[in-house]
Order: structure tokens, then C-alpha cells, then sequence
């Protein structure tokens, strides 16, 4: 027996040696596998599969494991995310790997790319050495296969991209910018389009969407008012709830979700002088009450993903803050997903806030903070290796920000199934059905703000239409910033939209007039001549936040404003880095609006912008306004479908429009006492947030309120009537505001409790409901405890913040906490 046994070891030995499989790590052990030839069936013994590559094996055992195996560079790599859009190379209809990749690889063990599938002018990525949907797939495929086949351990990357209205991708749809998403007031659009949008980044290899983008937008000189829903904490976080939800679906290993990275923790909206990553200056309850408010609900709807802010918040940068990332993210809320920097942050520790001698100590003092990952990837690399060395970063916490990521690569499934089947992008990016997504996005988007006489609809007598201006057929002014280059065929102007929907026997004549920005060259007395021989203008006016490879572009991406123009001057005068000084519009566009308004013609005003712009005197003399802000792809369809009453539109203002700079800030939600008047005129702003007309009117009654209580529960159940008095469909954004009468801090004239986007055929009426709970009236007490304090309250609904004609006064017996 003892003979026996000694011949099976030793043939065991040499069977392992004839047929060597290679382990990635150092777990030791066998396990039976067949190994089949031609007519031959038998059973060789190897080492083990690595707990890591067992899909059955626990979670958290496969986490564990993975990270026993890892060295420090190797951890370090994990986390840092390399600018994508340099790792591969395209050669005719050949996508491969560049030379950079395979050396990030080899030297840097990455485990993250951003960006891989952009396309822009800082990218500098067209349409012609850009990738197509297709060409996407299989360059993320071949990236994802070299790591695999040249890695130790065989991680699969996870690939980050752009997607805050449309994947900044070739091919992909378009859909209104976020101030416009904002402005449906419409969650289940809204998370019907993110799915759209996760759909297509995911089938071309992308695992990562960046957005939503959750900032309160309180400062509309700031450059990126367009990412964001508006100025509202309650309204952007129902958006950002309904982003992540279409983003991540139910399982993220579906092949069509994502994970959403919220952006951009915290209170980056606000920056003093609207300097784009200016400090902000709050205190803990207004930043726990407004700032922090959609982020913990987007976070409690299940986002995996937290990027930080540029600015600093009272003095503390937000990339290495330890009371944000880790007692509010994590403790409080319990966030178990990743966080990561925004580009280029973390070395802002100490070359821009200065609150680090060099590289190695910002690194150490993010991390330790609870930054987990480096966008960028020159944040973290050699000076958080040093730093764990010398022992600033413990070993323990570099195993944590390391696991939170590895974690979500198993959960999506990328250890079995790392590449995406190409063909599938050629079917599902940029589908028929999208586009009419993307049309209908933009329908609801559309703000209605001056209609006199109810020039709109456009008659039928309106034969002769004049469309003029800056942004009547520019189309990628009417884009926004974060979109990739388009072919001009996948996108419709105002002015074509005009045209294909006018038909035959009305003539629609088109005069640029003017730029948006610059002021050498103008046809203004064409303009008029066009406007005077119409029966009607339609204006086409406002900004742009188009790229063009003209402009200067600094190391995170954002646009450089430069004083020395040479030649024509760009459109551009929004998006990153193109904060303003005035609201006004820029160029000749005021000149263009006197002289058309002169005429003495009905005039309707349609604004293409990406923030709200001085409409003063639009206000004053024109016959119609809408803003469209940037609609997107199909914008053009959707401006006509409301100019020519196919579609009732229904939007409403998501930030609220000053008469002045002189105003700022101006917010609907402002603190007590209530502002008084300036010497030089109202403190009110020209059109209060919630505000939108429709073609349709709406009439309000029977408000009631029945308030149910116990120790532990509140519970107040809302009915207000409304009526359609029209003999037109259409939707009205049923707003309810309320007001803590008696509070122990002082709270908000009025605040946003809930909101319902109804339908109504003409004559209509229906019952509104809404169910508002403890956690919708509360504020945060003397000790910064979320609670809802005994006393009355009051209820207040109607079609506008500045437009709620009944009222209703309700009573809270105890105290009631909220738990974080």
C-alpha cells in the first residue's frame, strides 16, 4: 500500500510538470480537470483557480483575496485613471493598442481609463480619426484584452466616460443639456433617458457614466450652470434619483447599465464671483439643508460613485476632506461605492490650495481623507507609493479605496465577461427610437415665458416667416459642452426644424444677423429688411458652449479664456471655464434684437443658452419668449413643434432669471427675513424659478391636508383640484411649497416639498395627490439634527414659486428625528 501510495504522488509530480499551468498567484493547492485530445479522455491535476476567478465563490472572499495577491504598485495602479482617448490607435479599419497603453500597463499596472471614447477639440478626436460606435467596441475589447493576457493577475480595467446628457462619444444621441432636463420637471423622462444613455456606453465597453451632476446652481455667472438641474436641493435631487436609476438598473451585470458617478460633491455651484472651482464659504446646516441634500438622495437611491469637487468649502479642499468623504459620505449614509477626484484635484491640493508642500503629501492627505481614486492618474502614482513607504498611509487604508473599486468589477461581472459584443453597437447606439427620446426630452424642456396676445401658436395666416439670428441653423451652438462632433445630418437646426414643419405655402426666409460673440462682421440691416417683409420673426438669440480647436484648453479640460484674440472670435461664451462678469448678451445680438423689435412686426424670441441671460428687453417689447436652453439633437423638431402648436409646452424655469447682476444671488428659496427693494428697483427676478406658460390654463381648488401621527411616523396626505380651462391638452407642473412657520434656525421663506408633471385633456379636472413625510418638512436644529419640530406649518401650491394662490395651514404635535 505504502509503494502504491509513493507511485500516484510521484506520477501526480510529473503529470503537473508535462502539462504546467501558470498561477497568477500564490494560493497553493490542486483541483481534477479534463484535459481532452483526439480520442482520449483524461484527468491531469493543476493548481487550483484562484478564489478571485471563482464567480461562485462569497463577494467579499473574493475581494479579500484578490487584494492578498496585489503588491503596492500594483494596488496604486488599480486606482488611478489614465486619460483614455491616448491608449489606442486606429489604422484604417485595424483598432489596436497604442504604444503609451502598453507602457502604462507594464510600468503603472493601471486599472482605470477616462475618457477612452471621447471626442472633442481638447481630445483633438474628429470624425475622421475618431471611433464609431462599432470601432468603440472593438477598441475597448483589444484594451481589455491585452491587460487581460499581459497583466499578473489579469484585472479587467474599468473604463469611465462622459455622460451627463448623451455618451460624449461618435454616433451617440444628444439630449438636452441638465438645465433643460431640469426644466421638464418630469423624473420618469428623465430616468427613461439615462437608461438610453447607458445603454449605448455600455455596449460599445464603457462601465462608468459620469453623472448626474447635483450641484445647486445659485451663481448663474459660473460656466457650467448647463450641467446642472437649477437652483433647487428637492428638484435636483428627484433628477438625480431618476439618473441613477436609468443608469444602473437593477443589475449591473445586464450589459446595459453603468454605474453613476454623482458630480460634484459639494456645493461647486456657488463659487464666489462665479469663478469656475472657486472657494465657497458655507456654513455646516446650509451645506447639510441645500448643498449636500441631492447627493444623499441620489446616494440612497443606490449610486456607486462619488466624485469630488475642485472648490475648497471653508477652507478644506473637497478632494481631501475627511467631514465630507468619510462622516457624511460614509458614516452617515453609509455609501459603500468609490469615490474619485475630479481631473487633475488631488495635485490642487497643494499647486492651487496650497494646503500640501508637494506631490506625495497631497496624495496622503486625499487618501487619508477617503479619496479612493485618481482621475488623471498623477494624483495618487509615485507619491502615494512613497507615501505608504514612509508610513503616511497605512497599508490597511490603501486596502480599503482599493477594494471599494475591485468590489464593483466583480458585481459587474467583468472577471467573466470583460468584452462586449461589438455588433450590438452598430443596433443600439444612436437608435430611431432614441432620437424620438431625445425629441420628446427636449419638447418638455422647453420653457414658455411671454406669449401676448397668444401670438403663439403661429397663425395660419402667417405666411412669410423670417428666422434670424446668431443660433437660428448653428448646430452646435444649440449642443452644449460635453458633446461629441456630429455629422451634420444627425442634427436639426431651428431653422430646419421650422422649415420641414411650415410645409408648403409659407415661405421661410433665414438672416444670420450676427454672431454670438463677435462684432466684426454683421447683416443686421438685412435682417431687418427680412423681418419688415414677414409676417412674423422668429429670433434666434443667446450663447454657446460650443468647443472649436481654435481654443485653448487647460490640463482638466476646461476652455481658456484668453484676452489676444486673432481672427474671428468663437461663439463660445458658456461652459467650463467660461465663466461671465454680466448676464447681458454679447456681440451685437442687442443691436440685432432693437432693430428687428423696431419694425414694428410681431417678434417671438426663442433663446439658445446654456445659463439665463439678460431677456430685460425681450421682456419689455417682445410679442413671445421661450428658451429652449440647449436642446440637443432634435432640438430644432421641438422648437417648431411648440412654435406651431403640435406640442403644448409645459416647462418650467429649474433657476430662477434676474432683471441685474446687481441681484446675485438670486434664489426663490431665500432664507428670512424677505428681501426689500434695491434703490434702483424691485428684488424680485424677471421670472421666479417654477415659472412656464402653457397654451392651456389651469385653475386650482379645494386645497386639503390631513396630517397623520404618531410617536415614531408623520405622515401629511396633500389634495389640491385642478382643472384644465382650456379647449387645449396639455400639462401643468403642479408645484407644493411649504413654509415652517415657527422655527428654532431660521428656514426658508418657502421651500419645494413635491412636484407632479399631469396631463389634461380640454375642460379636464383631476384630483392631485401628494404624501409628504417627516423627512419632507424637516430642517437641521441647533445641533445640526435633521428633525421636524412641533408647530404649524404651512402649505402653499400652485403653478410657480412666485404663483400659489391656495393655502392651507397644517399642525405637528411632537418631534420627530430623521434618521441619516
Amino acid at each position: 500500500m505504502l509503494h502504491k501510495k509513493i507511485h500516484l504522488l510521484i506520477t501526480a509530480v510529473l503529470l503537473h510538470f508535462a502539462f504546467p499551468v501558470f498561477s497568477t498567484g500564490g494560493k497553493k493547492g490542486f483541483q481534477v480537470k479534463e484535459k481532452t485530445e483526439p480520442g482520449v479522455s483524461q484527468k491531469i491535476l493543476f493548481k487550483e483557480t484562484p478564489v478571485y476567478k471563482n464567480p461562485k465563490a462569497d463577494l467579499e472572499q473574493r475581494v479579500k483575496d484578490l487584494l492578498g495577491r496585489m503588491t503596492l504598485e500594483e494596488k496604486v495602479g488599480q486606482i488611478s485613471a489614465l486619460l483614455g482617448w491616448e491608449m489606442y490607435e486606429k489604422g484604417g479599419a485595424k483598432i489596436g493598442v497604442s504604444a503609451k497603453f502598453r507602457q502604462a500597463i507594464k510600468e503603472r499596472h493601471i486599472g482605470m481609463l477616462w475618457a477612452t471614447l471621447r471626442a472633442d477639440p481638447w481630445t483633438k478626436k474628429t470624425l475622421s480619426n475618431g471611433l464609431s460606435p462599432y470601432e468603440s467596441a472593438l477598441a475597448t475589447n483589444a484594451l481589455q484584452k491585452y491587460t487581460l493576457e499581459n497583466t499578473r493577475l489579469g484585472i479587467p480595467l474599468f473604463i469611465a466616460e462622459e455622460c451627463p446628457h448623451g455618451h460624449m462619444a461618435i454616433g451617440t444621441t444628444v439630449f438636452p443639456t441638465s438645465i433643460g432636463q431640469g426644466s421638464t420637471w418630469n423624473p420618469d423622462l428623465i430616468k427613461k433617458m439615462a437608461s438610453a444613455i447607458a445603454r449605448e456606453a455600455r455596449v460599445q465597453g464603457a462601465h462608468i457614466g459620469y453623472g448626474p451632476v447635483l450641484d445647486l446652481a445659485r451663481e448663474p455667472r459660473w460656466s457650467r450652470v448647463e450641467e446642472t438641474y437649477g437652483e433647487d436641493p428637492i428638484l435636483n435631487g428627484e433628477m438625480g434619483i431618476a439618473m441613477v436609476q436609468g443608469f444602473q438598473g437593477s443589475d449591473l451585470k445586464s450589459g446595459a447599465n453603468i454605474i453613476s458617478t454623482l458630480k460634484h460633491f459639494t456645493a461647486y455651484g456657488v463659487p464666489e464671483g462665479g469663478h469656475n472651482g472657486g472657494s465657497v464659504n458655507s456654513g455646516p446646516r446650509e451645506l447639510y439643508q441645500s448643498y449636500l441634500s441631492p447627493f444623499r438622495s441620489a446616494v440612497k437611491a443606490g449610486a456607486q460613485s462619488v466624485m469630488t469637487a475642485y472648490n475648497s468649502v471653508d477652507g478644506v479642499p473637497c478632494s481631501a476632506n475627511p467631514f465630507l468623504l468619510k462622516d457624511v459620505l460614509r458614516n452617515q449614509w453609509g455609501f459603500n461605492g468609490f469615490t474619485v477626484s475630479d481631473l487633475g484635484s488631488i495635485e490642487g491640493v497643494f499647486m492651487t490650495h496650497r494646503v500640501a508642500a508637494n506631490p506625495a503629501e497631497a496624495a496622503a492627505l486625499a487618501m487619508n481623507s477617503g479619496l479612493d481614486a485618481d482621475l488623471g492618474g498623477n494624483g495618487f502614482n509615485k507619491g502615494l507609493i512613497e507615501s505608504v513607504k514612509q508610513g503616511r498611509v497605512s497599508e490597511a487604508r490603501l486596502d480599503s479605496a482599493v477594494a471599494n473599486l475591485l468590489r464593483l468589477k466583480f458585481k459587474m461581472g467583468l472577471f467573466e465577461k470583460p468584452y462586449v459584443d461589438a455588433s450590438l453597437a452598430k443596433t443600439t447606439v444612436g437608435t430611431p427610437e432614441h432620437i424620438k427620446l431625445a425629441r420628446q426630452v427636449a419638447r418638455e424642456s422647453i420653457v414658455l415665458l411671454k406669449n401676448k396676445n397668444n401670438v403663439l401658436p403661429l397663425k395660419s395666416d402667417f405666411k412669410k416667416i423670417a428666422v434670424i439670428g446668431p443660433n437660428a441653423d448653428n448646430l452646435y451652438n444649440q449642443l452644449g459642452d460635453y458633446t461629441a462632433p456630429q455629422r451634420d445630418e444627425s442634427v436639426v437646426t431651428v431653422l430646419e426644424g421650422i422649415r420641414a414643419r411650415a410645409g408648403k405655402g409659407i415661405s421661410v426666409d433665414y438672416v444670420k444677423g450676427c454672431a454670438v460673440r463677435d462684432t466684426s462682421s454683421s447683416n443686421i440691416a438685412e435682417a431687418v429688411r427680412l423681418s419688415r417683409n414677414s409676417d412674423i420673426t422668429i429670433l434666434v438669440l443667446g450663447g454657446s458652449s460650443a468647443r472649436d480647436f481654435k481654443t485653448e484648453y487647460i490640463s482638466t479640460g476646461a476652455a481658456k479664456v484668453s484676452e489676444e484674440k486673432q481672427g474671428a472670435i468663437p461663439d463660445m461664451e458658456s461652459g467650463e471655464g467660461f465663466d461671465r462678469m454680466s448676464l447681458d448678451l454679447l456681440g451685437k445680438q442687442t443691436e440685432l434684437l432693437k432693430a428687428v423689435l423696431a419694425t414694428g412686426k410681431p417678434v417671438a424670441v426663442v433663446m439658445i443658452e446654456g445659463r439665463p441671460l439678460n431677456l430685460n428687453l425681450a421682456e419689455e417689447q417682445a410679442d413671445a419668449i421661450l428658451t429652449a436652453w440647449y436642446p440637443g439633437q432634435e432640438g430644432g423638431n421641438a422648437i417648431a413643434d411648440v412654435l406651431f402648436g403640435d406640442y403644448n409646452p409645459a416647462g418650467r424655469l429649474p433657476i430662477s432669471v434676474p432683471v441685474s447682476v446687481g441681484q446675485l444671488p438670486v434664489y426663490y428659496n431665500y432664507k428670512s427675513p424677505g428681501k426689500h427693494n434695491y434703490v434702483e428697483g424691485s428684488s424680485k427676478p424677471l421670472y421666479s424659478f417654477g415659472y412656464g406658460l402653457s397654451f392651456s390654463s389651469f385653475k386650482y381648488s379645494e386645497l386639503s391636508a390631513n396630517v397623520e401621527e404618531t410617536e415614531n411616523k408623520l405622515i401629511v396626505k396633500v389634495r389640491v383640484r385642478v382643472k384644465n380651462n382650456s379647449e387645449r391638452e396639455g400639462d401643468e407642473v403642479v408645484q407644493l411649497y411649504f413654509r415652517d412657520d415657527i422655527s428654532s434656525v431660521v428656514s426658508a421663506d418657502k421651500q419645494l416639498a413635491k412636484f407632479n408633471r399631469v396631463h389634461f385633456m380640454p375642460g379636464e379636472e383631476k384630483l392631485v395627490e401628494f404624501l409628504l413625510d417627516a423627512a419632507d418638512l424637516a430642517l437641521y436644529n441647533r445641533t445640526l439634527k435633521q428633525v421636524v419640530e412641533p408647530g404649524s406649518f404651512t402649505l402653499m401650491t400652485g403653478g410657480s414659486s412666485d404663483n400659489l394662490p391656495l393655502s392651507t395651514r397644517i399642525q405637528v404635535k411632537g418631534t420627530h428625528f430623521i434618521t441619516p
